[in-house]
């Protein structure tokens, strides 16, 4: 069965987006991928996402910042991927509402994993929310 479920990359190293697009979409996830969070914010306006893959340092805006700004987002996994493991941003990225947080470089599996359980997270605070 493939998986339907729509996922949005924001990275601003090239190499990492096309690394995740190809992991993910073998793996039956429909896939987009965009270098900021200005763009991030313009394909979430008009696309649902299931899952948020966000880089902590973006060009345009701390990853943290744009969180902020989808805290009301409950509908979808937000996971922030960074290249630096200090607890301050693990802290503050929690603080506004990721759902995980994962350190570069990023093993498929490990990314295949983190998404799967997240996803199976969410799907089980809306079943119990009925």
């Amino acid at each position: 069965m493939m998986n339907k479920e729509r996922i949005l990359v924001v990275d601003d190293d090239e190499s990492i987006l096309t690394a995740f697009r190809r992991v993910l979409s073998k793996n039956g996830y429909a896939v987009d991928t965009v270098s900021t969070a200005g763009k991030a914010l313009e394909k979430m306006a008009s696309n649902r996402y299931d899952v948020l893959l966000l880089d902590i340092r973006l060009p345009d805006m701390e990853g943290t910042d744009l969180l902020q700004k989808l805290s009301n987002s409950s509908e979808m996994v937000k996971i922030i991927i960074t290249g630096h493991s200090d607890d301050e941003h693990g802290v503050k990225a929690s603080d506004y509402g990721a759902d995980g947080y994962l350190v570069k470089p990023v093993e498929p599996e490990e990314l295949l994993i983190t998404i799967k359980e997240r996803l199976d997270d969410l799907k089980s605070r809306k079943t119990n929310r009925k």
